[in-house]
C-alpha cells in the first residue's frame, strides 16, 4: 500500500519539533520501534534545521535572544516543505527549501563542517542523517535551494519475525 503526506510551514525554529512529530505520527501505524522513530525524528530535525538556519539564514529561536532573520531585508521567513511517501514498509522523506542553496554539497556533507560556528553548530547534521537513514541524497544549487532525500526501511529489527 502507498500512502503520502506533505506539510509546508514557515522556516521558523519552533516548527522543527512540529515536523519531527508529524513524520513520526505518519509512520506510527506501522508500529516502528522506538529506535526507528528516534532515527527518523533526528534525521527530519537535522534536515529541517539546516533549511531554516542555513537555507534561509533565519535565526528565529537560534543563537540566543535575536529572533529575526540574519538578513533584515527579508519580509518573510521562507517556507520548508516536508513530503513523505510510505510504500509498504519503506519510508521516503523529502525536505525542501528555496533558500540560499549550496555550491559544494560534498564539502557541506563533511563531518564537522559548518558555516555557522558562531551558533555553536557542530557540523554533524548530514552525518547524522546518513547514519540514521538507509539512504541520503542532497541536491542543491546556489540561489535555488536545497532538497534532502532520505529513505528508511521499517521493521528490520532483529525481533521482527522471531518466535518467542
Amino acid at each position: 500500500m502507498r500512502n503520502e503526506m506533505e506539510i509546508i510551514f514557515d522556516a521558523v525554529s519552533d516548527n522543527e519539533g512540529f515536523a519531527r512529530v508529524a513524520v513520526a505520527a505518519f509512520v506510527s501505524h506501522l508500529n516502528p520501534t522506538l529506535e526507528e522513530l528516534a532515527d527518523i525524528k533526528t534525521a527530519v530535525s537535522e534536515a529541517v534545521t539546516n533549511s531554516i538556519i542555513h537555507g534561509y539564514e533565519n535565526l528565529y529561536g537560534y543563537g540566543g535572544p535575536k529572533r529575526e532573520p540574519a538578513d533584515p531585508a527579508r519580509k518573510d521567513p521562507g517556507k520548508v516543505q516536508v513530503h513523505c511517501v510510505l510504500e509498504g514498509d519503506l519510508l521516503h522523506i523529502r525536505v525542501t527549501d528555496r533558500g540560499r542553496g549550496m555550491a559544494d554539497v560534498a564539502k557541506a556533507m563533511e563531518p564537522l563542517f559548518t558555516t555557522k560556528p558562531e551558533l555553536e553548530r557542530s557540523g554533524m547534521g548530514f552525518a547524522f542523517m546518513e547514519a540514521f537513514m538507509d539512504d541520503l541524497e542532497v541536491i542543491s544549487s546556489p540561489g535555488q535551494g536545497t532538497e534532502v532525500r532520505m529513505s528508511k526501511k521499517l521493521g528490520t529489527g532483529e525481533w521482527i519475525g522471531s518466535e518467542e
